[in-house]
């Protein structure tokens, strides 16, 4: 019923704004050199979903993270520098770039990608699991949905 979505949107979103700031430091504690930023985070993830249509391009990135080619530029630039991907001339058009996770940025995601799954386990450790189930049916409809791919 309508009264049972009330709020949906807004708890959502309050979502989304915390632990969009909270992943680096709660996976690893108190960041150092060494700590991934999520801003690298979010470039390989951008990277790894479009790399499954073929070659990865600055225009690609910038689709999947919501932001025109000059933003998407930096971000990858400074995921270059950390060693998380790689830049080479397209095997298809010399003129293009094509975008690489290197096995330091695979690590990076994996690292992610299970803090997610462990954050996930511990805000449903206390739910039915079916309901826990349902939601996380739900959630991966919803991210399938919107994916820009």
């Amino acid at each position: 019923s309508r009264a049972e979505l009330a709020g949906a949107g807004p708890a959502l979103f309050r979502l989304v704004r915390f632990w969009s700031r909270r992943w680096a430091t709660a996976s690893v504690g108190e960041p150092s050199d060494d700590t991934p930023l999520i801003q690298d985070v979010q470039v390989l993830e951008a990277v790894d979903a479009a790399a499954r249509h073929g070659e990865v391009s600055v225009t690609d990135v910038a689709l999947q993270l919501g932001l025109d080619r000059s933003g998407a530029s930096r971000l990858i630039a400074a995921a270059v520098d950390h060693g998380y991907l790689t830049r080479s001339a397209s095997g298809r058009d010399a003129r293009r770039v094509t975008l690489d996770v290197t096995p330091a940025g695979a690590d990076v995601l994996t690292g992610a990608h299970a803090f997610q799954e462990e954050v996930f386990a511990r805000l449903t450790a206390g739910w039915d699991p079916a309901e826990a189930a349902g939601l996380a049916r739900g959630l991966r409809r919803l991210a399938d949905e919107t994916r820009p791919d």
